[in-house]
């Protein structure tokens, strides 16, 4: 999907929209769910389609998608799974030891940990994950035009807060996420200032 040449003309700076997969089974029970697999839910099927909805009519440079198949799944019920390219920058934090399990579960063996601070055993550690959305902040940045990128929630709070310049470890658990949603990151005024446009929209799925 190329940009328009209306767009390009116009010097309008491009957008990196930013769509969090849908429902999945472990998303009701709250379990943590990093490379597990799962498919989407019914309900999460239905909101990836109103999410395709959401973003009718919008011109996308490149569009790309995790690998996992929450992640692919929504991207083609969305409309984007012809053009899309796998990115596995895009994938969802390694919890290691802590996957599958809940927030409660993990915190009643160390009742301390915050997983922006402190990562998981056997699993990835922050400054892990933040590599990983400094480089897909890297290749977005090339694209001349919009993009679109589908993956999934705490890899998103971490690509949110590298693309604005702050520390993941204290700022990105602050940044709450739905299924289905749909965020922008842009600039104001010019490439050197980048900034969150559109933050974890579900006005979509509430329809």
């Amino acid at each position: 999907m190329r940009v328009t040449e209306e767009r390009m003309a116009s010097g309008e700076l491009p957008i990196i929209y930013v769509a969090r997969h849908g429902e999945t089974a472990w998303t009701l029970t709250g379990q943590h769910t990093g490379r597990t697999d799962l498919p989407l839910t019914e309900a999460g099927e239905r909101n990836a389609r109103r999410l395709g909805e959401r973003l009718k009519g919008l011109i996308f440079a490149k569009v790309f998608t995790s690998p996992l198949k929450r992640a692919v799944r929504t991207c083609e019920l969305a409309g984007f799974g012809g053009v899309a390219q796998i990115d596995c920058n895009l994938m969802e934090w390694d919890y290691g030891e802590y996957e599958g399990l809940t927030g409660a579960e993990i915190r009643a063996k160390r009742p301390d940990w915050q997983l922006f601070r402190d990562g998981c055993p056997g699993g990835e550690s922050p400054q892990q994950v933040a590599a990983r959305a400094d480089q897909v902040v890297r290749e977005v940045r090339e694209v001349q035009g919009d993009v679109l990128l589908f993956t999934s929630g705490h890899f998103i709070r971490v690509l949110a807060s590298r693309w604005i310049g702050i520390e993941p470890t204290v700022n990105a658990r602050s940044f709450m996420l739905s299924t289905a949603s749909l965020s922008a990151l842009g600039y104001e005024q010019d490439l050197s200032r980048p900034v969150i446009r559109l933050w974890n929209d579900t006005h979509h799925v509430a329809l």
